[in-house]
Formats: C-alpha cells, structure tokens, sequence
C-alpha cells in the first residue's frame, strides 16, 4: 500500500503543479494559451484557458487529494478516496465515448484524452481503490 500511497501523491501533486502554473498563466508545457487549450480542454474552438481561479482551485483540490492515503480522519480519507476512484473511473472511461468526443472534439485534446488522459484517469481510480480498500 506504501508504493500505491507514494505513486498517487507524486502524481497528483505533478497534476497540481501543472494547474497552478496554468493560474499563474505559465502555459506549460507548450508555451501558447492557445495550443495550451486546445490539447487539455478539447472543446470547439477553444482559444483560452480557464481563469486563474479555477486553475488553481483544481490545482488546490489535487493537492488535497494527493494527501489523502497520509491522513485519516474518522474514515473521511477512505470514503475520499473511494468517491474519488468512482469520479476518476468515470473520467477514464469518458475518454471512450462518442458522446464526450462530441463535447470535446478539438485536436490535440482528442488523441490525447483517448491517449493518455482517460488511461491515466482509470489508473488513478485505480489506485484510489486500493489505497482506500486498504485503510
């Protein structure tokens, strides 16, 4: 469980990071708003990210989340974690379906959510599932 535990948090805070260069507007790792969009929100003619404030309250929310096989609070880390497997597995599995490549069809974001976001997800929920089986 101690390697689920580390692999999750490492992750996640990576995510978080991510997130919260997007609030600071740093657009990594490509270096435009625009080609930024387009590969990691993926709808029609998206030219501009989200604002600063829902960047960082998702980089705020990964960065809580990374924190949860570390702590336990009257089961609240384990019933977190769990809900959070169920909201990543659902995630994952969006990747797949028509109907969401038809909310998100623009490219890069397509080929990457059936690439490498929705399995990344699924890992994760994953994870979650057994670091919170576990506790």
């Amino acid at each position: 469980m101690i390697v689920s535990a580390v692999i999750w948090t490492v992750v996640l805070l990576d995510l978080a990071a991510l997130h919260a260069a997007w609030a600071a507007r740093i657009w990594l790792p490509l270096g435009d708003e625009a080609a930024t969009a387009r590969a990691v929100v993926g709808t029609p003619g998206i030219e501009k990210m989200p604002s600063p404030i829902l960047c960082g309250a998702i980089a705020a929310l990964l960065a809580l989340l990374a924190t949860l096989p570390w702590w336990d609070f009257f089961g609240l880390a384990r019933a977190a974690l769990l809900a959070s497997g169920v909201v990543l597995a659902l995630r994952g599995v969006a990747a797949y379906l028509p109907a969401w490549a038809r909310i998100t069809p623009e490219q890069p974001f397509r080929k990457l959510d059936r690439a490498a976001y929705g399995p990344i997800c699924l890992a994760l929920s994953l994870l979650a599932f057994t670091i919170g089986g576990a506790m």
